[in-house]
């Protein structure tokens, strides 16, 4: 039977029509152009084979030339002032085109935190640096594997006299590498959890991964006894539930469209090869069996894009509860359409599939990358059960 709480949250649910403002619309034309241009096949092969942490020029250009950053940073910090909706605009986009560049850290991970737990300081500062292009930050959860990365902490702060010292090991950090800024949750002696600021030069040490997914790269973090100052911490007494909740659902939000995106980007690939491979004296592309697969792929591509806008439009509205499901079922749908595409990309590439100079191999190790952040697809499903189901997850 649903409970009190899962009727609440059916009763929450409307029903809405999706299009883009023009504004939006303008933002996507232009945004899709650049990173056609930017972001390309030999661009991304670049930054791989070079075994860099990003790619520098477009990093530049996406955070101080053309003011991604600053989309949804509010007005009074020096942002844009605009919403969910144009975020996850850009990191459809992104993901489509697997841009390297600390854009996920530092817009959906980062920033909603420091807004979320930030002192008035804290998101002048910070904030306002990330919209101003003048910083990537990314955030040091002890494990963002997990469905809940802030229910553990890796980090303790003990107090000294100019600040505090901080003591423990972070194992996978995303964009560590590269980031100017690392938010660190650290676990205080009373038991709360407060955010600490670190710079590049703070005294941490900082190990590269080698990771299957070398357009996001991942470092380890160590902090052996770190002195900082009090300056470094930026919460307010302290960060809540509800605050690393309320954080987490943009950071889902996010990733839900970038892996859309990426399976867009896919499908993208697999279209023009079916388009000019030729057998049997005509394209591929008109096999039947093909053409079935393909528009399998068309449709599940269109339903997964409706529920992260969806998702995304009502995110100011929706009770957070709700929300959070609904970005929830929104990351199920996305992580499984973007192995399918990949899946589907390999396998219509015939024997090339495999190789090393197709592209397809990029976007299936961006599969696998991405369907194990913030929770696994089982990880996510549990949760929309526990909430919808008075016993956790039987009817």
């Amino acid at each position: 039977m649903f409970n009190d709480k899962a009727v609440a949250i059916r009763a929450s649910w409307t029903f809405m029509i999706l299009e883009f403002t023009p504004d939006q619309q303008m933002i996507r034309e232009e945004a899709e152009r650049f990173l056609r241009e930017k972001s390309s096949s030999e661009a991304i092969r670049r930054v791989v084979d070079a075994r860099a942490t990003h790619d520098a020029e477009l990093w530049n250009s996406i955070s101080r030339e053309l003011g991604w950053c600053a989309m949804a940073v509010p007005e009074e910090f020096g942002g844009l002032g605009l919403g969910a909706t144009e975020v996850a605009i850009l990191m459809e986009l992104a993901g489509a085109r697997l841009a390297c560049a600390p854009f996920w850290s530092t817009v959906c991970l980062a920033a909603p935190l420091i807004e979320a737990a930030g002192s008035d300081d804290a998101k002048t500062t910070y904030l306002g640096g990330i919209a101003a292009g003048e910083m990537a930050v990314t955030v040091a959860y002890a494990d963002l594997s997990a469905a809940d990365p802030a229910a553990t902490v890796a980090v303790q702060a003990t107090s000294t006299t100019d600040g505090y010292r901080l003591s423990g090991s972070v194992d996978q950090v995303i964009d560590l590498a590269v980031a100017d800024i690392v938010i660190v949750p650290a676990k205080l002696d009373d038991g709360a959890v407060a955010l600490f600021a670190l710079p590049r030069n703070a005294g941490q040490k900082i190990t590269p991964l080698n990771v299957m997914d070398a357009t996001r790269p991942i470092a380890s973090l160590e902090l052996a006894k770190v002195e900082v100052s009090a300056a470094c911490r930026i919460d307010q007494g302290g960060v809540t539930e509800g605050q690393f909740a309320e954080a987490l659902r943009h950071a889902n939000l996010g990733l839900a469209a970038e892996q859309i995106g990426a399976a867009q980007g896919a499908f993208g690939l697999t279209l023009d090869y079916i388009s000019e491979r030729v057998q049997f004296g005509r394209s591929i592309a008109s096999f039947q069996a093909i053409k079935h697969r393909c528009a399998k792929l068309v449709v599940d591509i269109a339903e997964a894009r409706s529920l992260v806008f969806g998702a995304a439009a009502s995110m100011d509205q929706a009770e957070a509860t709700a929300s959070a499901l609904e970005i929830a079922g929104a990351r199920v749908l996305a992580s499984d359409l973007q192995f399918l595409a990949a899946e589907e990309a390999i396998q219509l590439h015939g024997g090339v599939g495999f190789t090393w100079e197709y592209d397809p191999h990029l976007y299936f190790k961006r599969a696998q990358a991405s369907a194990a952040l913030l929770g696994s697809r089982e990880a996510q499903m549990d949760n929309i059960a526990a909430a919808l189901f008075s016993d956790g997850g039987r009817p």
